[in-house]
């Protein structure tokens, strides 16, 4: 943060010194913008279904494999081997994250 505010909440630890801040919300949006954080939802049905994060980020948005497809342009078979990749290539990763609508580097989990 490069301004200084009163709003902050200093936790000790056990052994009494600080151990945590809690910042007013407002100032941790401006220093952590929202386009890199990651839902819950998302994590969630990446540890609990086992999907790729193209695919989680998809079943998020409430987007089905055809509707993504022809964002970029492809088949919805093509569309669903790019999803199940482990690591697919870049260019690729770019074209989907713009379809999703979201930061390519939040595909990158």
């Amino acid at each position: 943060m490069s301004t200084p505010t009163n709003n902050v909440q200093i936790i000790n630890g056990p052994d009494g010194t600080p151990a945590f801040v809690v910042i007013p919300y407002a100032d941790y949006l401006r220093t952590h913008p929202s386009e890199d954080l990651v839902p819950n939802e998302v994590v969630g049905l990446m540890v609990k279904e086992g999907l790729t994060a193209i695919a989680a980020w998809r079943k998020h948005l409430g987007l089905s494999q055809a509707q993504v497809a022809e964002r970029i342009g492809i088949s919805q078979p093509a569309y669903a081997q790019q999803e199940q990749a482990t690591r697919p290539r870049k260019a690729t990763r770019e074209k989907i994250a713009a379809a999703l609508g979201i930061a390519p580097q939040l595909l990158d989990l």
